[in-house]
């Protein structure tokens, strides 16, 4: 592999993650080798540990350092980092939390001087008492809480990725004395992912233990971590929400993985990975080759959102706007955006609902908007079957044939049942809550939302056929990749700053101007949809960090472990309104090419 191959293998390892059975097939042929990845893994594991004492001013021979280990493979691991430390003269205390230890790492580590804390009144672990009261296993849980309490580094070992639900028995008492218990991650939105000054310090080995591995939800205890040292490949919980938020600083120990053929199960956007959805003009454009976008956006009770999401539209790269909406609104748009026309006429892409009122919204009925857009989602609407007669296959044909549209904020309860992948569905997690209720027999509160948005994302996409956007720190796009397979582009740019009102409406014209950019790509290829969605979402993130001068974001790249310098991550940024990003489009183009 020459050294541009092996770098492109390096970007698609920092922003690609990769299910469980995926990461056990890519370990299989190098465990077959003899290649000693859990060595590796342990000794990576070590020196990052020391590294964070280094960074407290504390000397390795001062820690306490207590490991976490469960009996698998994940507890081998932590085993061998802890048998390291040892020897560099740290005091390491492993409590083992089930009812046996990998037998060469316990070797390892005891040889080391490491002392082992059973839990389990069953447990088989040379050298330690069983058989013990529950009241003393009551009392050996309450000591060991209370040791790791009291160290300077915990190292987290206790689950691997072959371990799915909530975590029981005495792992999850562990994680729940020493975390939280389902609780969603509440901190300030710090300027980075580094580590607290508060001991302990938590070192999660390859993921922290009870979170969702595949799905990045939070299903009971778990342990958040200061610092993940993952292996080989990210796993989904190191990019997907919240379990993302529980991951801290990320450390990726690269094994040389052949993930040629490999498809991710998640991808996290880059600067790289938007420029290809940027339509540069060209010397034969005019402004309607360039893409124009039609916006049925505003009402007369939230007229700003036509202004904010007509102004973003025509700052991103687009031909011309095409507005329509009642006449304040009207004014309004034209007083900003002289540019703007007003009416109908030919458009490459919609954008509707931004600041309509939605169906439970006392202004509702009497709001001519909503009549308009639901008039033309109609034409988006696919019939429940096909091949049931020429009229439902000329729907069907219909409905594909029509430009994408993003449906936002008002409009989403207008939403047709089925609808092709180019309609475009922008809620935030109280809408998505709505809209499954709407869709399903059950009802589904925003709390759940916030607990599985991947999973509700995809229960929306599989009942609509749409392509899904969930707003967010992280924002999660699930589209289809043209073969009928679902595609999960995430996108983690954007500062906290941009909670603001108004800046979904910036977002929706900026999705809405970059697909009316592409031309004819998107009908020959729909798996370009979510691409360029994601790509929005990231250009929207840029433009707030520009505008906020922050560089806070929801996700941060891991350091790729003895490739990476010690990342610095610059200010935190200042608060800012909805104009200010329509102010950062500009610039944040310039950035990215």
């Amino acid at each position: 592999m020459d050294i541009a191959d092996d770098a492109d293998r390096l970007q698609t390892l920092l922003y690609s993650a990769y299910d469980s059975d995926t990461v056990r097939e890519l370990e299989r042929p190098l465990l077959d080798d003899g290649v000693p990845l859990m060595r590796m893994a342990a000794s990576a594991a070590a020196h990052v540990t020391m590294t964070l004492l280094d960074d407290e001013d504390l000397a390795v021979e001062d820690a306490r350092v207590t490991l976490l280990v469960g009996a698998g493979d994940n507890g081998g691991d932590g085993l061998y980092a802890g048998a390291e430390l040892a020897n560099e003269g740290a005091h390491v205390t492993a409590i083992a939390v089930g009812r046996s230890l990998h037998e060469e790492a316990f070797s390892a580590f005891v040889h080391a001087g490491g002392r082992v804390l059973a839990l389990d009144p069953a447990a088989e672990i040379p050298g330690c008492a069983t058989g013990f009261s529950a009241g003393e296993a009551g009392e050996r849980l309450q000591a060991a809480v209370e040791y790791a309490q009291g160290s300077h580094v915990i190292i987290d070992a206790m689950t691997g990725i072959g371990v799915s639900g909530a975590l029981r028995g005495i792992a999850g008492a562990i994680a729940s004395s020493l975390g939280f218990d389902s609780e969603l991650p509440d901190r300030p939105a710090l300027p980075n992912n580094e580590p607290s000054s508060d001991l302990p310090l938590v070192v999660a080995i390859d993921t922290p233990s009870g979170v969702g591995v595949n799905d990045g939800s939070l299903p009971g205890p778990y342990i958040p971590a200061d610092v993940t040292v993952t292996f080989g490949a990210m796993k989904p919980c190191a990019m997907v929400p919240p379990a993302s938020y529980a991951c801290g600083h990320l450390t990726l120990v690269d094994f040389g993985f052949d993930i040629d053929d490999c498809v991710p199960a998640t991808e996290m956007t880059d600067g790289d990975f938007v420029t290809d959805s940027i339509r540069l003009p060209q010397l034969s454009d005019g402004k309607y080759s360039r893409g124009v976008v039609g916006l049925v956006t505003g009402s007369a009770r939230y007229p700003g959102a036509a202004v904010l999401s007509s102004a973003a539209a025509a700052r991103t790269n687009t031909g011309m706007v095409r507005y329509l909406g009642p006449q304040r609104a009207q004014d309004m748009v034209l007083s900003s955006l002289p540019e703007a026309v007003i009416g109908k006429g030919r458009v490459q892409s919609w954008v509707v609902g931004s600041g309509v009122p939605a169906g439970d919204d006392e202004a509702s009925d009497s709001d001519f908007q909503r009549e308009t857009i639901a008039a033309l989602l109609k034409h988006y609407a696919l019939p429940q079957e096909t091949g049931l007669g020429d009229d439902a296959d000329a729907r069907h044909a219909s409905a594909l044939d029509m430009p994408p549209i993003v449906v936002d904020a008002g409009a989403l309860d207008l939403l047709p049942d089925k609808v092709p992948p180019q309609v475009v569905v922008t809620p935030h997690a109280g809408e998505l809550a709505r809209m499954l209720t709407r869709l399903g027999e059950n009802e589904v509160g925003v709390d759940e939302v916030r607990a599985q948005p991947l999973a509700c994302s995809r229960k929306l996409r599989e009942l609509t056929g749409a392509t899904v956007l969930l707003k967010g720190a992280v924002t999660m796009v699930v589209g289809a990749d043209g073969e009928s397979n679902e595609r999960v582009i995430l996108s983690g740019r954007a500062p906290a700053w941009m909670s603001t009102a108004g800046s979904g409406d910036v977002l929706a014209g900026m999705l809405g101007a970059l697909l009316a950019q592409q031309d004819d790509m998107l009908a020959e290829d729909p798996a370009l949809v979510p691409e360029v969605v994601a790509a929005g979402a990231y250009m929207h993130g840029l433009a707030g960090a520009i505008a906020s001068q922050s560089e806070q974001r929801g996700w941060h790249r891991p350091q790729i472990y003895g490739h990476s310098k010690k990342q610095h991550f610059g200010e935190i940024g200042h608060p800012i309104i909805a104009s200010d990003i329509i102010g950062g489009i500009q610039p944040a183009f310039l950035q990215l090419l």
